[in-house]
């Protein structure tokens, strides 16, 4: 059977880099796990990920805790707030296709945005849970 973590990121990934207001947003489909050198900004990238056992008397499941960050060089936290605000509307409760899992629910949780200690970059986060089973 196929990783539940890896196939909710998969997904995940692959709507935040596809849809066009999620994109327009970041200039292009600037979503990472691995943020490559001299990145161009804006973008998102996937921070911590958590897998717990969800599973009830007699069904397998998982639930998966997963953070975004949104990084900004624009003047003013507007620009984050934006990303941020683009990434719940396609995420929240969308119905995700899984490789090998079923996903029974996404959830927004928490977004926050701050400026960083370098005084130029503003730092979104978003936090997202999802509850999986076995396909």
């Amino acid at each position: 059977m196929s990783n539940a973590s890896f196939a909710v990121q998969q997904a995940l990934y692959s709507r935040l880099a596809t849809d066009a207001g999620v994109v327009g947003l970041l200039g292009g489909p600037r979503v990472y796990d691995d943020v490559p050198v001299r990145a161009e900004f804006p973008y998102i990238s996937f921070g911590q990920t958590t897998e717990r056992d969800w599973s009830t008397g007699g069904e397998e499941g998982s639930e998966h805790i997963v953070t975004l960050h949104v990084w900004s060089r624009a003047h003013g936290r507007k620009e984050a707030d934006e990303i941020l605000a683009a990434a719940r509307s396609v995420l929240h409760d969308a119905p995700l296709p899984l490789s090998g899992h079923h996903l029974v629910n996404l959830r927004h949780e928490f977004s926050d945005a701050r400026r960083d200690p370098d005084g130029e970059t503003y730092h979104g986060t978003a936090r997202f849970r999802a509850v999986t089973e076995p396909a």
